[in-house]
């Protein structure tokens, strides 16, 4: 009888050690968030849309890209590009001369777009440092929050920028996020997806873009600002006509 006892308790141990839960990472996290997303439609893919009367165009190939924005849609008068190589700007056709300090505000502006289009997409590149900080519950759903900060080698213009992303711990998709920027002053930002849709394997949102009273509280804390409304609304993030298309060539 004894020995029975002793081995059924040998076999409970076993079995609960099998059972290990494994605490997933900020790099797990954002690596099953970018699956999420679509991360590898992406990789190879040409997305188009329009955003605030601007026509834009992604092309991608496994790290090759081309971002453009055109202020016409058949890019015909005035095109922003930027690729892993150099900014260019043509207008009707031809390239413009352009000072280094308008070339950096133009690619980073063209960037910006780009960036915040396919999020989380790009967040497992090698400038990016990320953390995992704990986690929050944000209208009754549970969001691992996950700090976001850039190396300066390959971490462009606004490298000392810093970002919190609350990544849902159920379908790992991005809900809400936050960044402190510090051009023109600076600021905060914290932007509540909404309209949610999927094109082609690709996930897309629009944001509520709000502002915090105080300039640059805790980026930890815009969670339980915004639950007990303490931002104020600032505008709409919208994508319209949006079009994913393969690689053919890829």
């Amino acid at each position: 009888m004894k020995k029975i006892v002793l081995l059924t308790f040998l076999l409970i141990c076993l079995t609960g050690c099998k059972k290990e839960i494994k605490i997933l990472d900020s790099q797990a996290i954002i690596a099953q968030a970018i699956a999420r997303a679509g991360g590898s439609t992406i990789d190879t893919s040409t997305i188009t849309f329009t955003f605030r009367d601007k026509f834009y165009q992604a092309s991608r190939n496994y790290g090759n890209f081309s971002l453009e924005r055109c202020s016409d849609k058949p890019c015909k008068d005035t095109l922003d590009q930027l690729t892993n190589s150099d900014f260019k700007r043509f207008v009707k056709g031809k390239i413009i001369n352009l000072e280094d300090s308008l070339i950096s505000n133009l690619a980073g502006g063209v960037n910006s777009v780009h960036y915040f289009s396919v999020l989380p997409y790009g967040l497992n590149a090698e400038a990016v440092k990320s953390k995992r900080i704990g986690e929050a519950t944000i209208k009754g759903k549970t969001y691992y929050k996950i700090e976001v900060q850039f190396a300066e080698e390959g971490g462009g213009e606004d490298f000392e920028d810093n970002y919190m992303y609350w990544i849902d711990t159920e379908d790992f998709t991005v809900d809400y996020l936050a960044y402190n920027y510090h051009v023109n002053e600076g600021g905060t930002r914290f932007r509540e997806a909404y309209n949610v849709r999927e094109v082609n394997g690709v996930r897309f949102v629009d944001y509520n873009n709000y502002e915090p009273l105080e300039q640059f509280p805790p980026l930890q804390s815009l969670d339980s600002l915004f639950e007990n409304g303490k931002l104020k609304l600032l505008s709409k993030i919208e994508l319209e006509n949006i079009k994913v298309t393969a690689c053919s060539s890829c």
